[in-house]
């Protein structure tokens, strides 16, 4: 299945009531759009996406390619219509400073790629962070936002960490329109890539 009319902007809100990272994504209405569980306890990262809080669909699943996160990549698999979208590859080297991603489609041709805006908002993030107190006030402070260009250079979506304790809440805006394939292709990806940057704090 294709993820389509989508009311943007989508809200990707964590719950601090579970231990796993479990969040929801919401439409600009409230409406949801699907519910995101990372299996715990696994080497290698295992996501499922569900219809909804009740879990009672299993829509998608990502898989990493391997237990080490460094230069890790994760397939985008569908599983309603048994079909593989693609992957997410993180840029290695170039991540340990500023975040930078590669969304490549199916064929493993590159379709997309995710940069973090600003760097230095990681930077003094990670070093205020430290902080006894005052650390527990970042998530008001410093947040990242995060860019989706086509090979064509045009930018097609927006991430941003929105104000609140704990990195709870994103925020993804598309700037222009996109074909429906493509659409899911970048939202499971950067729904991944949001686990993988709030684990890093």
């Amino acid at each position: 299945m294709v993820l389509k009319n989508l009311n943007y902007p989508l809200d990707f809100k964590f719950k601090i009531s579970t231990l796993a990272s479990d969040f929801n994504i919401t439409d600009r209405n409230g409406n949801y759009v699907a519910y995101v569980r990372q299996k715990m306890f696994k080497l290698k990262e295992d996501v499922i996406v569900f219809n909804d809080e009740s879990k009672s669909k299993e829509l998608f699943r990502i898989k990493a390619n391997q237990w080490i996160d460094f230069n890790a990549s994760y397939s985008l698999n569908d599983l309603t219509d048994n079909k593989n979208y693609g992957r997410l590859a993180r840029k290695g080297m170039r991540s340990i400073w500023k975040s930078s991603y590669d969304i490549l489609d199916a064929n493993d041709q590159a379709k997309f790629t995710v940069t973090e805006d600003n760097a230095w908002t990681k930077f003094f993030d990670g070093m205020v962070s430290e902080i006894p107190i005052i650390g527990m006030f970042t998530g008001y402070f410093l947040n990242p936002a995060y860019t989706v260009r086509g090979i064509d250079g045009k930018e097609y979506f927006k991430l941003k960490k929105m104000p609140s304790f704990f990195g709870r809440r994103f925020q993804l805006d598309r700037m222009i329109d996109i074909d429906d394939e493509d659409e899911s292709l970048v939202i499971l990806s950067l729904l991944m890539m949001v686990l993988l940057e709030r684990a890093r704090g």
